[in-house]
């Protein structure tokens, strides 16, 4: 690997990592010793990258950089795809039109093998197993309410046929074979519940929820294993 090759991998690196990362590791993960990596943090650092950290604690590529995801090997691209044909079968309109756009731009930005290479597809998934029925509420309001951590008023309609009004705190949605289900707290039940989409006759924002979805996300996984 070239230097100008190793440094941009070593910010991918960076990049992919929340916690510090210390110079073991990257020296581990790109195949030179620990003096390379200190000699190429202090030369992206001198060219104006806001790595920070210290040799012995770790690294970390702090915000104000930006850098085109461009190095892909064609596993990777593989991978992507393969994850857009699934959201094209099972996202909502919205996911589906963003597939579209996402796919023409990958596609810019990769090298002309690599896009000969991503046209044959050669990873497929089935199809949806049953017809996915859209329901009064769009899901993109759904959406729009777990990221902004927004309580949502819903009047609901269950498997027997009768509508209760419920106050839920979404936190995921899940794109099942049929149907399109949002796991969410329900202040009626004081307790983690599903919903299936369809059955939502409406649904307004009634203020945010206090704790951080993250945490109500945690909490959720730990409902389901004790389950």
């Amino acid at each position: 690997m070239s230097r100008s090759g190793r440094l941009l991998s070593l910010l991918q690196l960076l990049r992919g990592r929340r916690t510090p990362v210390t110079s073991a590791e990257l020296a581990h993960e790109l195949g030179v010793s620990e003096r390379t990596i200190y000699r190429d943090i202090a030369t992206l650092q001198g060219e104006g990258a806001p790595i920070v950290g210290e040799a012995g604690i770790g690294y970390v590529l702090g915000r104000g950089l930006f850098l085109p995801p461009l190095m892909l090997e064609i596993e990777e691209v593989e991978a992507i795809l393969l994850g857009l044909k699934y959201v094209s079968q099972r996202g909502d309109d919205v996911l589906q039109k963003a597939v579209v756009t996402t796919r023409a731009k990958i596609s810019s930005m990769l090298p002309a093998a690599l896009q000969l290479a991503a046209l044959d597809e050669p990873l497929a998934m089935p199809g949806p197993v049953g017809d996915q029925v859209d329901g009064i509420v769009p899901v993109s309001i759904i959406r729009r309410a777990i990221r902004s951590q927004a309580k949502l008023e819903i009047t609901y309609d269950d498997t027997k046929g009768s509508r209760t009004g419920r106050i839920i705190w979404p936190i995921a949605i899940a794109f099942m074979e049929s149907a399109r289900i949002v796991a969410a707290w329900c202040e009626l039940r004081q307790d983690f519940r599903t919903f299936r989409i369809d059955r939502i006759l409406s649904a307004f924002e009634c203020g945010h929820y206090t704790e951080r979805r993250a945490v109500l996300l945690k909490r959720l996984h730990a409902a389901l294993l004790r389950s």
